[in-house]
């Protein structure tokens, strides 16, 4: 069943950036580091529902000491991106499946769940309305960071809260690898482990990344790039590699076996991971969803079974694995570079992304 978009209140600000001052920025934005000139807010409150849509001017929020967000951590947030078209226009990566998963972790932190209809509109309001922000030349983009928190005021621990507050804020993206294409070497973590079965792996929550920065810096001590998750019961099934799902290939060319850890309710479910797994298939490789072992991986990339390895996620689109540490020992994924399967893949997704490819899945939301 669909319901209509909840009406915005449109309030625009009488001060944005300065057209000069957002050209500079976007010559050299980065990933996080400059935010748009508007925000999006809606509200929840018990008994009344979802109300309160507005756009108005990006700024700080004002918070009560006791808002329960910051003492119980009811928080939920995605990451989806606002890509330039080749004919100018402007469009979203599968906002629907975002919205989905949103309220997929919505379900399990006990939080309302928006209407994916809404949820879209969120997006399309804040696009539309900050358009001059979406970059225009090749991987750039503009970074949406839609999330909710628990806003009712008081210290209970004996229910949720009932009052939330949704937002969307927007950030330009430059190109993950502006200098190309770099892999990354990761470490095997053993003495941490991101989710257990049960609890909140599949949901994108604040706390299972502030769960994960130890075991950063344990990899970065390493002299590592990041993390690789492991299962939480026998420490020896691959899970995901820090914010990204992980892709192993088997043997090479048209005859390549692509597979990725199947999601047991402890890993995220990528929105980057299931498309792949479309868009791999339609290629004419072999896929499938697997349980892979440590041992499995150093095997395979000893005896040239397993000849590349990539992780996968909104912000680096791609991302291949060079190399891997561990506690019993390091080993190379193929030679070390990125593989011609890792760029094709990427190739095709980006091309689709962007506009230089058709889009046969309709997975591209026009901003209108």
């Amino acid at each position: 069943m669909t319901t209509s978009p909840l009406p915005f209140d449109l309030k625009p600000s009488a001060h944005p950036l300065p057209a000069a001052d957002r050209e500079a920025a976007l010559a050299n934005p980065g990933f996080g580091r400059h935010f748009t000139d508007h925000m999006v807010t809606i509200r929840y409150t018990e008994g009344q529902g979802w109300h309160d849509a507005r756009l108005e001017p990006y700024g700080p929020l004002s918070l009560d000491p006791a808002t329960m967000v910051l003492h119980y951590s009811q928080e939920i947030f995605e990451g989806l991106k606002a890509y330039r078209q080749a004919d100018g226009s402007v469009a979203v990566f599968r906002p629907e499946a975002n919205g989905e998963r949103f309220q997929r972790s919505a379900r399990r932190m006990a939080m309302p769940e928006l209407p994916v209809e809404t949820f879209v509109e969120a997006m399309d309001v804040l696009v539309r309305q900050d358009e001059a922000w979406v970059p225009a030349s090749g991987e750039q983009s503009l970074y949406l960071r839609p999330f909710m928190i628990a806003s009712e005021v008081g210290l209970g621990i004996n229910r949720p809260a009932n009052e939330y507050l949704f937002m969307v804020i927007a950030s330009p993206a430059g190109a993950y690898f502006p200098k190309g294409i770099k892999p990354v070497s990761v470490w095997l973590s053993k003495e941490y482990v991101r989710a257990s079965p049960g609890g909140t792996g599949e949901a994108k929550t604040g706390g299972n990344y502030a769960g994960t920065f130890v075991a950063q810096a344990e990899a970065t001590r390493h002299g590592c790039d990041q993390v690789v998750w492991l299962d939480a019961v026998e420490r020896r099934w691959v899970e995901e590699m820090g914010g990204m799902n992980l892709y192993f290939v088997r043997g090479s060319g048209a005859d390549a076996q692509i597979v990725t850890p199947q999601l047991t309710g402890t890993l995220l479910p990528g929105i980057t991971r299931d498309s792949l797994l479309r868009i791999a298939s339609d290629l004419g490789y072999s896929t499938g969803e697997v349980k892979i072992s440590t041992d499995d991986w150093r095997q395979g990339n000893a005896d040239g079974t397993i000849t590349e390895v990539f992780a996968c996620g909104t912000a680096a689109v791609i991302t291949p694995v060079g190399s891997v540490r561990s506690a019993e020992g390091d080993w190379t994924v193929g030679d070390g570079q990125p593989g011609p399967v890792t760029q094709r893949l990427r190739e095709e997704l980006l091309g689709l992304q962007t506009g230089a490819r058709p889009d046969p899945y309709g997975w591209m939301h026009a901003i209108r």
